[in-house]
């Protein structure tokens, strides 16, 4: 099965803890603190792999998360930085954010890589936080937590021509007989579910990647039938292949159908309809087809007077070789990289920060007896710090007092004994105090 769309949880690992540690060597007096800052965590980092062609590994493995710091160590040792997470994907893949829609990466050439989940930064030990007037602080920080998010993997076939028309045209029998490929034939509609590849030799020096693309149907464009899912593959293509069954053999009207398909790439992708494209007029073995081109040949100039059409026949590879030689041509013209519209770099995003006067804000209400305090920066503040220590809480508290909180407290009637929440932290409130 061919998976070209996948959804997976990914998580950067979690930074280190910091330690709280005291050197007590016999022969070095006043040791001072010696916890070292715990490890940094590791990334998720997306790399592209041109051995790989399909997203079926995200089929059977969903979830990603990189291995956490280790702890920082005693005598001033610092933890490990954990590995990051290299995980492969197959160009041609775009990576989007599942709950923003922000595309992250569009994902074409061969080592290319980019983070998708950034780890956490490792926590600080007791040696950091060492000062004059506190030489031996009994403080520490938590590492970070790394970051996490739900992203929506979406392959589009990497191509230098595909092939498109209706099902039964005959674009699984071209790419047999011109490559080493083995699609799926047969004589019944959508006989292709999925997107073949095989490497066209054309004889002189010269060779290229085609794209038996899934047949199209007339609504593609609106998701009718599996639209969305073919027609993503044919924006990746530098030119387009349009068979089209001269003979008729299906009943349908070989102009109707070019007609149609034309306007189902147009109508999913403006740009589609620039790109350069070649008519294989297919099936002129049979009867009936050669009368059916002279007029295909008169509808489509008063239309589109430059269109270049080329009989064929997959069965007795009648022109052939001229359709690949033609193809070759104007691909040689065209620039060697994907046609597509490509991700605006990261600095023509917006990015919004959080202001100076917006974090330093917080808001107190009142639960039943309980005053809880909402504060951004003191929640940070609590989550990092380990809050075990008698230090850390007389850092809580000046933090508390220097942004004005314990004064509103008592603004809102807070005495001896009231009980304040922050996050999961409660505590009592003690007037006159230098802490809780």
């Amino acid at each position: 099965m061919f998976v070209d769309k996948a959804k997976i949880f990914v998580k950067g690992g979690d930074g280190g803890d910091g330690l709280i540690a005291f050197r007590r060597e016999k022969y070095v007096p006043e040791g001072g603190p010696a916890g070292g800052d715990g490890g940094n965590g590791g990334d998720v980092i997306f790399r592209v792999d041109e051995g790989l062609r399909t997203l079926m590994d995200f089929r059977y493995q969903r979830h990603f998360k990189a291995q956490r710091g280790v702890k920082g160590r005693n005598k001033s040792q610092h933890g490990a930085n954990a590995e990051h997470m290299i995980v492969r994907i197959p160009p041609g893949t775009v990576i989007t954010d599942d709950d923003t829609g922000e595309v992250l990466a569009d994902m074409t050439r061969h080592g290319q890589q980019v983070i998708v989940a950034k780890g956490g930064r490792g926590g600080r030990g007791n040696i950091r936080f060492a000062t004059p007037s506190n030489p031996a602080p009994e403080l520490a920080e938590n590492g970070g937590e790394g970051q996490e998010r739900y992203i929506t993997l979406e392959l589009k076939v990497m191509a230098d021509v595909g092939l498109v028309g209706f099902p039964s045209v005959g674009k699984s029998t071209l790419l047999s007989v011109v490559s080493s490929a083995k699609p799926k034939i047969g004589a019944y509609h959508f006989t292709t579910i999925t997107p073949n590849l095989g490497v066209v030799d054309v004889g002189d020096h010269r060779n290229f990647v085609m794209a038996d693309l899934p047949g199209l149907i007339e609504g593609a464009h609106e998701g009718i039938g599996l639209g969305h899912e073919f027609l993503r593959h044919i924006e990746r293509t530098r030119v387009i292949i349009h068979v089209v069954d001269m003979a008729g053999s299906e009943g349908r009207d070989p102009f109707e159908d070019w007609t149609k398909i034309n306007d189902e790439l147009k109508q999913y992708n403006a740009n589609l309809a620039e790109r350069p494209q070649i008519v294989a007029a297919n099936k002129m073995d049979m009867p009936e087809a050669e009368e059916n081109l002279a007029q295909f040949k008169e509808q489509v100039a008063a239309v589109r007077p430059d269109l270049e059409i080329m009989p064929i026949s997959s069965l007795t590879r009648q022109g052939i070789k001229e359709l690949l030689y033609r193809a070759a041509d104007l691909l040689d013209q065209i620039p060697d990289e994907p046609v597509v519209e490509e991700v605006a770099e990261v600095n023509e995003r917006k990015v919004f920060k959080l202001d100076a006067a917006e974090d330093e804000g917080f808001t107190i209400v009142r639960e039943n007896d309980t005053f809880v305090v909402h504060s951004p920066k003191i929640e940070r503040m609590m989550k990092r710090m380990q809050l075990n220590s008698h230090d850390a809480i007389l850092k809580l508290a000046r933090t508390l007092r220097h942004m004005g909180v314990d004064a509103e407290l008592r603004k809102r009637g807070a005495t001896d004994g009231t009980s304040v929440r922050i996050a999961d932290f409660e505590f009592e409130f003690v007037e006159g105090s230098s802490y809780y």
